[in-house]
């Protein structure tokens, strides 16, 4: 220590009076003492580094501080305080490297940056080499589709049963999150099970794949949910006249817009959104629960083009639990395409071919014949 003894009055000088640049350079020569003889250091010499860095970091250019924090990064016994404030830097060129790579971060230091930082700072996170269950907790519930992909596909990443239930929600629509939970080795096996599910036919197969010994109880959980799912359709039939008043009076007074089937959609009330679409086209019942309930993307576009939705709540109805059929990620971008695309009049020239083909049909118990729709406004 004879030579950092030696620095001890240039330091004060340059933490007192010290130009930035001078600062710096100060700087630069205390990381090069620390960095060369970080290993032989005891603790005590150790605090005594991190009190003068820590003092010199503090009024210092992003581009001196991102060269400081990819120096000290790697190093596996270093100086708490200054590492912390590095991993808490606003910049992400200064903080990136301490939270991806160093080990001298705490966890309370890493939840902190996970639940207050940017999405920047989350992904940097999500690219450690190994990951607690409290942190993977917050990066799922706060990070955006690419952080919650990267925590996803970190081997050294845990997950609480919380964590995984939620990234099996997450991955509802989107093929590469689907894919990827489902091939994490600790994923529950109730969880994997509800994932594929859900899954689009390209993930299924493709998880298959990679598990072909419990091809029989996968198809199984797949067959009882999709059975589920359409019992739940036909004993919803019945119920249209519970609610068809409520929505009448919506659409009388003028309430029934996009924000209304919007609420109905996101709440997943099945009869108060087939309803509403059914007055806002002007079409029977039948049409609007035969586009939701089956694989009919083309008519469901048409009926929310018609009805002057926007293409947030045509996304809910494309993606409605009630389908047969879980639409994948990459559909759901050709159907914006194809949205964009389609004009109103296009979407009413549609509206009136069904209208007229349903006109003189029977309605079954419970539904709308379009005779007895009152004029939209």
């Amino acid at each position: 220590m004879t030579t950092h003894t030696s620095l001890i009055p240039e330091l004060e000088l340059a933490i007192e009076h010290g130009s930035p640049q001078r600062r710096a350079e100060i700087l630069s020569a205390v990381t090069d003492l620390f960095v060369h003889g970080s290993v032989r250091f005891s603790d005590d010499e150790i605090a005594l580094f991190d009190d003068v860095l820590t003092r010199l970091a503090l009024e210092i250019e992003v581009s001196v501080r991102s060269l400081l924090a990819r120096r000290l990064a790697p190093i596996a016994k270093g100086p708490p305080n200054i590492i912390r404030m590095l991993a808490t830097d606003d910049e992400i060129s200064v903080a990136c490297p301490i939270l991806v790579q160093s080990e001298l971060i705490d966890e309370a230091t890493l939840v902190q940056c996970a639940r207050s930082k940017t999405q920047e700072h989350l992904l940097a996170i999500s690219r450690r080499k190994s990951l607690s269950e409290v942190v993977t907790d917050v990066l799922v519930e706060r990070g955006n589709k690419q952080v919650v992909l990267s925590t996803a596909r970190n081997p050294g990443a845990k997950f609480s049963a919380n964590g995984f239930s939620r990234l099996v929600k997450r991955s509802t629509g989107d093929d590469a999150l689907a894919e990827c939970v489902g091939s994490r080795p600790d994923i529950p096996h109730p969880l994997f099970l509800a994932l594929l599910a859900t899954a689009s036919e390209w993930v299924r197969s493709k998880l298959i794949a990679e598990k072909p010994h419990i091809r029989r109880e996968i198809d199984q959980a797949v067959a009882t949910v999709a059975g589920d799912i359409r019992a739940a359709a036909n004993a919803s039939s019945t119920n249209y006249d519970e609610v068809r008043a409520a929505v009448q009076l919506k659409f009388a007074s003028g309430e029934l817009n996009d924000a209304a089937v919007q609420s109905f959609a996101e709440s997943k009330r099945f009869e108060e959104t087939i309803i509403a679409l059914t007055y806002l086209c002007n079409v029977p019942l039948e049409v609007v629960e035969q586009a939701l309930i089956q694989d009919q993307l083309d008519m469901i576009l048409v009926l929310a083009k018609a009805a002057k939705l926007s293409w947030a709540t045509t996304k809910l109805l494309l993606s409605f639990p009630i389908r047969q059929r879980r639409i994948a990620s990459g559909e759901i971008e050709q159907c914006l395409a194809s949205f964009e695309r389609l004009n109103a009049a296009t979407a009413e020239h549609i509206i009136e071919f069904y209208r007229l083909r349903h006109a003189n049909r029977p309605s079954r118990p419970g539904g709308l014949r379009t005779a007895e729709l009152s004029p939209r406004h």
